[in-house]
C-alpha cells in the first residue's frame, strides 16, 4: 500500500499517537523541527549538499544517481533504526493510542527524500503517512498560528509571586489549558532566569514548540466557554534570547491580565527561599548584567550584600528594581484600566491564589 498524504493539521492529530520522522539532514534538523519529531536523515549535511549541488548544476537525473549511491547502503539500517523508534514511541499524556507499526515521514519541501524513505518503509511493511509540502509548510502554519493564537488569560504579578507554580497548578488540577512561555523558551525571563538552565534553542525551534503548545491545548474545553482561552504568563517580548513573534506580540498584550497582588515582603521572602540557593558566582554576574539598568551605586550595594551572605538585603534591591520595571510594562498595555484584573492576595500559595483569580469576575483598575 502506497504512502497516504496529510495536511499539515491532520499530520499533527496523527503525530498525537504515531512517531514523526524528519529525513533532512542533522544540520537541517538541529536549527529547528517539528517538536517530538525523530531525525532519520538520508542524506548527511555534506550528501545533501553534493546532491543539492549537481541538481542545480548538472540536471535532476544526476542528482537522483547520487542520491541512489547514499541512499543504497543505508536502507536496512533507517528501516531497523525506524523499527525501533516505533518500538520505544509513547504517545504523551491525554493523548490517544499508539498506532502500531505506522509512521509519519516529512522533509523539507514534501518532494524526493521523504518519497525515497516512505516508499523504503512502505515496502518493508510500515503504514506511512508523508506531510503535504514538508517542513516548509509547517512553518507556514506556525506563523499562522502564532498570528491568531485565539483568547489569552495572562497571569500577572510583580517578580516573585508565584506565578509559575499557579499555572502548574491550574493545568494539573483544574485541568485549564495553559501554554508555559518560560518552559518553552528555555529561560525564566529575568537577569537571572538562564541560571541552571541549558543553553536556549533557536527563534524558530522556540516558534515551532509555541505553536504546537497553542494547538494542543485547542482540544481543551471548557464549560463556560465555547472558545477555550489560554492561561500565559505575563512577560516581556524578549525572553532570553528568543523573542513572541510581533503578530503574537500584539495580540498578547491586548488580552485580559490577572494581576496577583502581593505584599513586596512575602515575594521578597519567596525569592531568597526561591533563588537564595544559587551560585553567587551566578548571581554576581547577572546583577552585573543590569548595572546599567539597576544603576551604578545600587548595583555596587547589591554586589556587597552578596558577597557578605546578606541575600535578602541584595535581593531587595533587585526586586524593587524590577517592580518599577513591571509596573511600567503594565501601564504602557493599551485600555490598561479595561484590561487590568487585581487579584488581592497575603501571600504566595498556589492554590490559595487560585481561588482568588477563579473568584473575579470582573475588572478593577490598580
Amino acid at each position: 500500500m502506497a504512502a497516504e498524504k496529510l495536511k499539515i493539521v491532520d499530520f499533527l492529530e496523527h503525530s498525537r499517537a504515531v512517531p514523526v520522522l524528519d529525513v533532512r539532514s542533522p544540520g537541517e534538523f538541529s536549527h529547528a523541527s517539528i517538536p517530538g519529531a525523530f531525525s532519520l536523515p538520508l542524506f548527511s549535511d555534506e550528501e545533501r549538499k553534493v546532491v543539492g549541488t549537481l541538481y542545480k548544476q548538472k540536471s535532476r537525473e544526476a542528482a537522483i544517481k547520487a542520491g541512489l549511491d547514499f541512499f543504497g547502503p543505508k536502507m536496512r539500517r533507517m528501516v531497523e533504526e525506524a523499527e525501533a523508534i516505533c518500538r520505544d514511541f509513547k504517545p504523551g499524556q491525554n493523548q490517544v493510542n499508539r498506532r502500531e507499526k505506522t509512521i509519519l515521514v516529512h522533509c523539507w519541501r514534501g518532494g524526493m527524500r521523504s518519497g525515497a524513505v516512505a516508499w523504503l518503509l512502505d515496502l518493508y511493511g510500515f503504514k506511512v503517512y508523508t506531510l503535504v509540502g514538508g517542513y516548509k509548510y509547517f512553518r507556514r502554519w506556525v506563523l499562522e498560528t502564532l498570528s491568531n493564537p485565539g483568547p489569552i488569560r495572562v497571569l500577572g504579578g510583580y517578580t516573585g509571586s508565584g506565578k509559575t507554580d499557579l499555572l502548574q497548578m491550574l493545568a494539573s488540577r483544574y485541568n485549564e489549558p495553559v501554554v508555559d512561555l518560560e518552559g518553552l523558551a528555555g529561560h525564566k525571563g529575568s537577569a537571572f532566569g538562564a541560571i541552571g538552565l541549558p543553553k536556549q534553542g533557536s527563534q524558530e525551534m522556540f516558534e515551532n514548540n509555541l505553536a504546537l503548545s497553542i494547538f494542543a491545548t485547542r482540544t481543551w474545553k471548557t464549560n463556560e466557554q465555547e472558545e477555550a482561552y489560554i492561561w500565559m504568563e505575563d512577560e516581556s517580548q524578549r525572553i532570553g534570547t528568543v523573542n513572541l513573534p510581533q503578530p503574537f506580540w500584539l495580540h498578547f498584550r491586548k488580552q485580559p491580565v490577572y494581576f496577583l497582588d502581593i505584599p513586596f515582603e512575602e515575594r521578597l521572602q519567596y525569592l531568597v527561599s526561591t533563588y537564595g540557593k544559587l551560585n553567587k558566582g551566578d548571581l554576581a554576574s547577572a546583577i552585573t548584567r543590569i548595572q546599567k539598568r539597576l544603576g551604578g551605586l545600587e548595583t555596587k550595594t547589591a554586589l556587597l550584600h552578596l558577597v557578605e551572605g546578606n541575600i535578602t538585603e541584595s535581593f531587595r534591591i533587585l526586586l524593587t528594581y524590577y517592580d518599577k520595571k513591571y509596573e511600567k510594562s503594565l501601564q504602557e498595555r493599551d485600555d490598561h484600566e479595561k484590561l487590568i484584573h487585581l487579584v488581592p492576595s497575603a501571600r504566595v500559595e498556589a492554590e490559595e491564589n487560585v481561588r482568588q483569580i477563579h473568584s473575579i469576575k470582573t475588572p478593577i483598575q490598580l
